[in-house]
């Protein structure tokens, strides 16, 4: 008997059919063991000796598959091909041989890039050894992100309490993020004026022309700064005669995308799809360990963590069969397209991502396959076809056009693109993350040099320059592969560790650094400037490509890095808190004190006046305090320019009390107050109801949420009141003691009395369960890997999925009405993997001790528990930690 170990269950199902009788497939379920979370798991001082702890849950697997390989004739490791799944089959290797499992059988490391009959058997007749350079360079990168974690976390939570974590590479992607918004703050927007002339030819066809040039001298897009210099161009072409100078007709071509790699697959269907990457990867590995397709399980795509973006000689002659039966000869190439990766940064030299058999049409797979797994497969297929298409023929055309006016020339172009032949666009258009207006894809009648043209209207339009936009996810992931920052494996999980971390958030697909993040860059960057260079990590990740081309030794690369990495922690370590916290509030202060509107000092303590505002730090966290503490309390969260949910914004006055009314944020969202915070009676606050733009709030909305909660009217049946208001679980209306959730925040404000009678009935119909439009225990489906339902739940704090005895919260970026089965499957093993435990697996019963008599104390009265029946309607207070959250464990997280 052959013994065969690859990761996942649905994998092992694949290839056992692949491989049939003699042989038999056993799944390790991903890592089986890995560094322990705690000091020491890495010794320096000990030649970087790492010391490995199996996963309790690869325990049971790990022993099963030892009594199996000790009966075995051959061990054949299969797992992925790069070098994640090299260290996973040298870790199973190496507990084997602890476990005495290996006498005399013979040991193979095979590796395919597809799972398909043809290229499972293939591997299986080309046997290797395990590549130990490919095992060095993970050795490499698991030491340098633990030692990264274990070693400046804590720098962090000494020197900045509320700090969560810092990462080798996650620290680096968190300063791009922070760079970009910096740059947004700093921008000063520049006026200027464009100038266009909608023109007509003798054959009264229409075009629009633009001002580029005047008496000799060009004139560039921000040239034209004020609306007089506008209407002075303005009145002269009002009076100009207009006349065809030149027009130049250039035939050019526009090639097709190379195919998939791992990086623009999790662009691509960012900007398509909405998909975070680490969705595009979650439905992206199903598809490659393969789907029933009538009957037969087959792997539908090729590995999808990969920077190659080659294709196998097989896969071209098949893409060019296809392309000439879907579209024609024409369309097919006289030769194929050959692609090579021109980044520096790329390593391991794998295929593209692409479809395993290109005659295997999405329209005819899609039935078999869930929404999301149908449009990404069709996504690759096309993206792949077109890779191999002709290149489309297109011809731009420039007009030059000259216009007198008394005794001055003015300059107009106009240009147009016409496609002579659509060529692989007839397939496929990659989407931009900011596209900008494209005046060339304009077509242009036909004109012909000396012709006059007529002037039908001259419009001026102002318009000012912009900032650079925010990352989307998309943006990041290519930004981090452009510097060499991470690799194919790295870019999901990285940006998932800033948004868990409490880093970054989501806001309208982009991501905004949140107070907390750019504290700790500040830090980095003040302290630790070198670790946090884009270059150096870059460099870092280019020595672990070296190690794994046996080009570097890999305890090498980590002394060089450790000597002055520890050397720059050691500097630090007698720095007194009061003097980092200095630092940062000078780094901070573009930030925190922004300029104001009236020119005052933006420091300036609003409730004292004499008082000095600066950077504080509390238990969870750095805030804006005054320098007359504690006879001035005056507290706010860091960002004071209202643009997110954690400044603190003036809306107005009260015309009733005359108090001041803002917008603030807390650590529960953000909330308007009505007067300062101070000494004596807690000023009057309420939250912003589900759905409500902070930036959209003002003095009127402010004024009316302040006078929540409100009668609504008296119900028809009790003539009791019906109230409306807004509680820690969102907007609700209330008769008695019966309480219903309002699906639209802002209905709050305007809901009337039927609405609200029908709210009621129907929650009293439903029962307790059935929450925020969720079913109670909704079927999602089987669970793919360990078998039996995922089911969808709504409780009291909010919405979460099941799978037997695992419970995982849905993020509040996900919503429940459309969460798929794969989301509901990542958040299941993420929170598995944080119990420690599989799912319905029981914990040894502990002995229970004799109790120990205690002295009689007071009994305190039982806290009233919170429900999501029951909204809670106080909110956050702007104290010392207002705005952070409470303290964390104490656990790095590595990238």
């Amino acid at each position: 008997m052959n013994i065969v170990i690859v990761e996942s269950p649905a994998k092992a199902k694949t290839i056992h059919k692949y491989l049939g009788p003699g042989y038999e497939v056993l799944a390790s379920y991903g890592h089986v063991r890995d560094l322990p979370p705690k000091d020491g798991s890495v010794a320096p001082d000990q030649d970087f000796h790492m010391i490995w702890q199996v996963d309790a849950k690869a325990q049971k697997r790990l022993s099963e598959i030892a009594r199996a390989v000790k009966g075995a004739d051959k061990l054949i490791l299969a797992t992925d091909p790069d070098r994640e799944g090299e260290a996973i089959s040298w870790h199973v290797l190496e507990i084997l041989k602890e476990k005495g499992a290996l006498t005399d059988q013979k040991i193979e490391r095979v590796v395919f890039n597809a799972i398909t009959k043809q290229a499972v058997v293939e591997a299986m007749q080309n046997p290797r050894e395990i590549d130990a350079a490919l095992v060095d360079a993970y050795l490499a990168r698991r030491a340098l992100d633990y030692l990264v974690g274990f070693t400046l976390s804590p720098v962090l939570w000494r020197k900045l309490p509320g700090s969560r974590s810092a990462g080798r590479v996650q620290s680096v992607s968190l300063r791009l993020v922070c760079d970009r918004e910096r740059e947004i703050e700093v921008f000063v927007a520049k006026e200027y004026w464009s100038i266009a002339a909608n023109l007509a030819t003798p054959r009264d066809e229409t075009f629009v022309a633009r001002l580029v040039g005047a008496d000799g001298k060009k004139i560039q897009r921000l040239d034209i700064g004020t609306r007089k210099e506008a209407e002075d161009f303005r009145r002269a072409l009002d009076e100009a005669s207009f006349t065809v100078t030149s027009v130049e007709a250039k035939p050019t071509k526009r090639h097709p995308y190379a195919p998939f790699s791992t990086s623009t697959l999790q662009q691509e269907a960012s900007r398509k799809f909405g998909f975070a990457p680490a969705i595009t990867m979650r439905i992206a590995q199903r598809l490659y360990e393969g789907a029933d397709i009538g009957g037969e399980t087959i792997g539908l795509i090729t590995y999808m963590r990969t920077d190659g973006i080659e294709l196998d000689g097989s896969a071209i002659a098949s893409a060019r069969r296809v392309i000439e039966a879907d579209y024609g000869k024409n369309y097919v190439p006289d030769s194929p397209r050959v692609y090579k990766n021109k980044s520096k940064h790329a390593q391991e030299a794998h295929e593209a991502v692409r479809p395993t058999d290109l005659t295997r049409k999405p329209r005819e797979v899609a039935r078999y396959l869930e929404p999301d797994h149908a449009k990404l497969y069709e996504l690759i297929w096309i993206r792949t076809i077109a890779s191999q298409m002709e290149s489309a023929e297109l011809e731009r055309t420039t007009v030059e056009i000259k216009a007198q006016a008394g005794g001055s020339d003015l300059d107009l172009r106009a240009t147009g693109t016409v496609v002579k032949f659509d060529g692989f666009l007839a397939a496929y258009q990659e989407d931009q993350d900011d596209a900008a207006d494209d005046e060339d894809a304009n077509r242009l009648p036909a004109m012909n040099a000396g012709e006059p043209l007529r002037r039908e209207q001259i419009k001026t339009e102002q318009h000012f320059t912009e900032p650079p936009p925010r990352f989307s996810e998309a943006s990041l992931v290519k930004r981090m592969e452009e510097l060499g920052i991470g690799r194919p494996s790295t870019y999901a999980s990285t940006l998932q560790v800033l948004r868990d971390r409490g880093y970054v958030r989501i806001d309208k697909k982009r991501l905004v650094p949140e107070d907390k993040g750019r504290v700790v860059i500040a830090f980095l960057e003040s302290f630790f400037a070198r670790y946090v260079e884009y270059d150096f990590t870059a460099d870092l990740e280019k020595k672990l490509d070296e190690i794994a081309n046996h080009d570097l030794d890999w305890k090498q690369v980590l002394r060089d890095f450790w000597r002055d990495f520890i050397a720059a922690v050691d500097e630090i370590k007698d720095l007194r808190i009061s003097q980092v916290i200095d630092a940062l509030d000078e780094v901070l202060a573009p930030h925190i004190f922004p300029p104001r509107e009236d020119g005052g000092d933006p420091r300036q303590c609003p409730t004292c006046k004499d008082g000095r505002l600066g950077l504080k730090n509390g238990k969870f966290g750095a805030f804006v305090g005054c320098s007359n503490y504690p006879d001035c309390r005056y507290t706010r969260p860091l960002a004071a320019n209202g643009h997110g949910a954690t400044g603190t914004k003036i809306l107005g006055t009260d015309p009733v009390s005359s108090l001041e009314v803002t917008l603030r944020g807390g650590r529960f969202g953000p909330y308007v107050q009505l007067g300062p915070n101070g000494e004596g009676e807690k000023p009057k606050r309420a939250g912003l109801p589900k759905g409500t733009e902070p930036h959209a709030v003002d003095l009127d909305n402010a004024l009316a949420l302040l006078a929540l909660p409100r009668e609504v009217g008296p119900h028809p049946e009790t003539g009791e009141p019906i109230m409306a208001g807004v509680g820690r679980f969102g907007s609700y209306v209330k008769h008695q003691t019966s309480y219903a959730n309002l699906e639209a925040g802002d209905e709050v404000l305007n809901i009337g009395l039927n609405r609200a009678v029908t709210l009621l009935a129907e929650k009293a119909a439903r029962g307790p369960r059935g929450r925020r439009g969720v079913p109670a225990g909704k079927l999602l489906g089987e669970h793919p890997e360990l078998g039996g339902p995922v089911t969808l739940h709504d409780g009291r704090y909010g919405p979460y999925v099941k799978h037997g005895k695992i419970n995982a919260t849905l993020p509040s970026t996900s919503d429940p009405a459309n969460v798929s089965l794969d989301e509901a499957v990542g958040l299941i093993a993420a929170r598995a993997a944080k119990a420690g435990g599989s799912n319905g697996a029981k914990k040894p019963a502990k002995k229970k001790a004799a109790p120990k008599k205690k002295a009689a104390a007071k009994k305190k009265p039982a806290a009233k528990k919170a429900s999501a029946e029951t909204p809670a309607e106080d909110v956050p207070e702007t104290s010392l930690a207002s705005d952070a959250e409470p303290e964390p464990a104490k656990e790095p997280v590595q990238d």
